[in-house]
């Protein structure tokens, strides 16, 4: 019984908070691990990335994104890739799970450029009252050409969500 008890108080303890973390006004800074081969696309053998973002919730559980991302592809196509986008995200209520979407404008070192609008699915799942784990699953489409850039994928991060009261 005092198991249940104290599941049970963790679990509204847990409700409450995660509520009160996507609130108007905070500031989200953010980074994320991609690639280690846990992303696909038609012509990549290794990928590894880094992505920033910085973004603000200028309503309740929505938030504007700006990101910068550094991309290193092997295969066929063995370069190195440099992004700049925007997005947003939408937080749906008490449980940190939340939609984005995004286009980034993506350049390489070969002559390579494209224009790659975005969504994911993610999870931020808090550590403590401002800082975050976020997985998420991804899909960039390509507008180059779509069977060999289009590309799906798993991405770890961290955010920190500051508070501006």
């Amino acid at each position: 019984m005092r198991k249940k008890v104290i599941a049970m108080i963790a679990a509204l303890f847990m409700a409450v908070t995660a509520n009160a973390q996507f609130e108007q006004g905070k500031v989200y800074l953010g980074g994320s691990l991609t690639g280690l081969n846990l992303k696909y696309s038609g012509i990549d053998d290794l990928s590894l990335g880094l992505q920033a973002q910085a973004g603000y919730m200028f309503d309740d559980n929505l938030m504007l994104l700006g990101q910068v991302a550094y991309d290193h592809k092997g295969g066929d196509l063995k370069e190195n890739l440099v992004s700049l986008g925007v997005g947003g995200r939408y937080y749906i209520e008490q449980n940190g799970i939340y939609l984005g979407v995004n286009c980034k404008y993506i350049h390489g070192e070969h002559g390579y450029n494209d224009v790659m609008p975005g969504v994911e699915v993610g999870y931020s799942f808090f550590l403590s009252r401002t800082v975050t784990v976020e997985p998420a699953i991804y899909y960039d489409q390509s507008f180059k050409k779509h069977s060999d850039f289009s590309t799906i994928g798993l991405k770890i991060g961290l955010g920190v969500y500051l508070f501006t009261d």
